[in-house]
């Protein structure tokens, strides 16, 4: 993974100082709140409904044990015990006080962490697929290309008071595991007939109050020009973004007043305005980057291992796990594990500070020290010798960390709702525990397949409902909570925008509206077919006749 150089040690460590002294000015009153906001945004500190709220950056959502250790030192010292892994790949503390805050951001800087550009309207943390490096199929690791994005992006003079905030994806595969179409840029690694290695380049999506996918703005981009490419693309938005009503604010909406073509149009003048030279890295520089991503020292194994198939057969909670968590790895004897943060009794994403360590542990033990944090708010080891699967799970089990749910009814993507969001309209996560106490069997969690459920406690759909195979949205009326169902979303390389079913339901009703449309999808669907495959075949109507005469 990428390691800070000096500046990058001394920048983090500067910013830290900066802030301390912010912080003391806000305590002693020479700043107002209205002062201070502005200053807290810019390094990841929100004010939420009952306290302020620390988002830490971790970059394409890959860090090493010894930072996750340092998460968990924090959670334990300045927080209540745990942390709240997003849907942005970083990582949020709760609960600290205000004065502690410098402390936590010093804290950080010694294991080259921050906070910078987690907040504010700037170019936020750019993400990318979990698995990179890792699985079959991927023309290239795509986190080069992100870092490289983050170093060009970082605190950019002309794109650090952008109209609105702004996220870009990257992709390394034809598979998308980053829901590269809901971002403001993504960028999809490709190649041309020739043979050479590119981007292809989407434009223009986003979710909140009017979802919208991204559209192609270039088919194939030489990776020499990503840059000088990406620059014309921000000064486009930059100029011609709406400034007066921050609800118009995303390039989703310019991209969709404007055209996709009349935009392709206006950045290609900006480029031919540029000198890419200026902007374009030396390829030098490039491979620099690039070998901080080398693939680790893998041994050469046989692509089977006896002792993980005999614990298959003789531990039937193994191997559900294994079945539903590990994913195919690109060099033979080695997997791809994925690590539920769902459980029964707990908010998805939140993980406590003896379960950190534990990961941490496991991650030095079996899997070269490193952890990778997901859109989906779970956690991978990317690099697992199949022979270690069997102590990685057990190691998963004592920390109450072994669930084998990836993908399934319970693996859900929730946002903190009204519990603690001071935006937020309605909660969310008791609708996930619900969620979770109905569909709990494990083996009805198996026949019912992958479902994407996601939630969401407001129309800013931090919570991705919009793209879920069922999205549900809180709101409120008349000071009574109330959720309302969007289906057939998703997130991945055929994405689309949900359908909304009609009237909202109550809590209740809404757990026994999930469970009438499970039954109907259980009696219609074909060999083979998840969820969305099936209302994809069958429509609409069908799920809204057992949803109202149900409701």
């Amino acid at each position: 993974m990428y390691r800070y150089d000096e500046f990058d040690d001394e920048f983090v460590r500067g910013r830290t100082e900066q802030f301390r002294d912010q912080v003391k000015r806000r305590l002693k009153g020479a700043l107002t709140e209205d002062q201070f906001k502005p200053l807290r945004l810019m390094n990841g500190l929100y004010l939420q409904l009952h306290a302020y709220m620390l988002r830490v950056a971790i970059p394409y959502g890959t860090f090493s044990a010894r930072q996750m250790h340092k998460l968990a030192n924090i959670a334990d010292t300045y927080d209540r015990g745990y942390g709240h892994f997003t849907t942005r790949q970083n990582i949020q503390f709760n609960w600290p006080k205000l004065e502690a805050v410098p402390d936590i951001l010093s804290e950080l800087a010694s294991v080259e962490m921050h906070a910078i550009q987690t907040s504010g309207n700037c170019i936020r943390n750019v993400s990318t697929d979990p698995w990179a490096g890792a699985c079959k199929g991927e023309i290239e690791d795509p986190r080069p290309t992100a870092e490289l994005v983050r170093q060009w992006s970082s605190l950019h003079p002309e794109f650090s008071f952008l109209p609105r905030k702004f996220k870009i994806a990257v992709i390394g595969t034809h598979e998308d595991r980053a829901a590269l179409k809901t971002h403001d840029i993504g960028l999809q690694l490709v190649k041309n007939e020739a043979g050479d290695i590119g981007y292809k380049i989407f434009v223009g999506g986003g979710l909140g109050r009017t979802p919208i996918l991204a559209q192609e703005l270039r088919a194939f981009l030489p990776r020499a020009e990503l840059l000088p490419y990406l620059e014309a693309v921000m000064r486009v938005y930059n100029r011609y973004g709406r400034r007066d009503n921050k609800y118009k604010a995303r390039i989703k909406i310019l991209v969709q007043e404007t055209g996709i073509a009349h935009f392709k149009s206006e950045v290609a003048g900006q480029y031919a305005n540029l000198t890419p030279s200026d902007i374009a890295v030396p390829s030098e520089e490039l491979a620099r980057i690039a070998s901080y991503f080398a693939a680790p020292d893998f041994e050469t194994l046989p692509d089977t291992n006896e002792a993980y198939e005999q614990n298959r057969q003789n531990d039937q909670g193994f191997a559900a796990w294994a079945d539903n968590n590990i994913a195919m790895h690109k060099t033979p004897g080695y997997a791809i594990v994925n690590i539920s943060l769902k459980p029964k009794d707990g908010a998805p994403g939140d993980i406590t500070s003896a379960q950190m360590r534990s990961v941490a542990d496991l991650a030095v033990q079996y899997s070269f020290g490193e952890i990778r944090s997901t859109h989906e708010q779970n956690l991978v080891f990317a690099h697992v010798r199949k022979a270690d699967l069997y102590n990685v799970y057990q190691g998963l089990q004592a920390a109450k960390l072994a669930d084998s749910n990836i993908g399934l009814i319970t693996d859900i993507i929730c946002c903190p709702g009204m519990d603690f969001c001071a935006l937020a309209t309605a909660r969310s996560i008791p609708v996930s525990q619900a969620i979770w106490e109905r569909f709990s069997d494990p083996k009805r969690q198996k026949v019912i397949g992958e479902m994407k459920i996601k939630i969401s406690g407001c129309i800013n759909a931090c919570g991705h409902h919009h793209v879920g195979h069922i999205g549900i949205l809180g709101l409120e009326k008349s000071g009574v909570e109330f959720y309302q169902l969007k289906l057939g979303g998703d997130a991945s390389e055929t994405a689309h925008l949900g359908d909304i079913t009609g009237p909202g339901f109550s809590q209740d009703e809404l757990i026994d509206a999930l469970d009438n449309m499970v039954t109907l999808y259980l009696e219609r669907r074909s060999d083979g077919e998840r969820f969305v495959d099936t209302y994809r075949r069958i429509g609409i109507a069908p799920f809204k006749e057992v949803l109202y005469d149900a409701h």
